[in-house]
């Protein structure tokens, strides 16, 4: 078992918030010329790449 940093769960933290999808406001404001979130990421299919400390 391994020990987590503070920094190393507040990266975590971030990645967690930025994996959320798109708020529908934010979609219906920019007229759909946004419609995704590059940030969302899957836990399968992309990986993180974060360094443990």
């Amino acid at each position: 078992m391994t020990k987590k940093t503070q920094n190393f769960k507040r990266r975590l933290g971030k990645k967690l918030k930025q994996s959320r999808r798109m708020p529908l406001l934010t979609r219906l404001r920019t007229h759909q010329k946004l419609q995704q979130n590059t940030f969302k990421r899957d836990w399968r299919r992309t990986k993180m790449r974060l360094k443990s400390e």
